[in-house]
């Protein structure tokens, strides 16, 4: 998907909601790392997030954000690969205080990870978890985005894009205490119809 498709998709999206927790998402992912090499991603043993990775990596790179740059964590690196495709998942027994670990699981995530997104969390590590679903991912998260698999509208490759797209993108201005006050009110009670 290139940055027109990006576009189209999010035109097609702007009254759902998407871009607004997409965005929200990618926020958190922005801000949750602050030192390159910090960020660590992570999928499950039969999907590595590849294409996310590269997507992160090239809007690092566009916008000169080098803490955006993913470690990618895979299940079973090939000995051969570069090192930098070399990591495996004992590199979350180090994750800590600082850094992030960012899941990417459409599919439940299998116990072995959700043992290691545990022990990342309580190392003081961020979790943020792009799920479809998972609520024993979710429960460990500290930020998520769910996208159902019975969503029409959003598939999780396209919330793969959205996120990748809006953690580049500049961030908006910071609102006033009032602002994100009225933003909770109007998520908790709906939005005010005039009379």
């Amino acid at each position: 998907m290139d940055a027109d498709q990006v576009a189209m998709l999010r035109e097609v999206l702007a009254a759902t909601g998407w871009l607004e927790r997409t965005g929200e998402f990618a926020r958190a992912l922005r801000t949750s790392t602050r030192a390159p090499g910090k960020l660590l991603l992570v999928g499950t043993p039969s999907e590595d997030p590849w294409h996310l990775a590269a997507h992160l990596d090239d809007e690092s790179r566009l916008n000169r954000i080098p803490e955006l740059s993913p470690t990618l964590v895979r299940w079973s690196p090939p000995p051969q690969a570069p090192p930098h495709l070399r990591i495996g998942l004992e590199r979350l027994e180090r994750a800590g205080r600082g850094e992030t670990l960012f899941v990417v699981a459409e599919d439940a995530a299998p116990a072995p990870l959700l043992e290691r997104v545990d022990d990342a969390r309580r190392g003081g590590a961020t979790i943020l978890a792009l799920d479809g679903g998972d609520r024993d991912l979710e429960g460990l998260a500290h930020e998520a985005l769910t996208v159902p698999p019975q969503d029409r509208l959003l598939s999780f490759d396209g919330a793969q894009h959205l996120v990748s797209a809006a953690a580049g993108a500049a961030p908006e201005r910071r609102r006033g205490l009032r602002e994100r006050l009225a933003r909770v009110l109007e998520r908790i009670s709906g939005p005010v119809v005039p009379d």
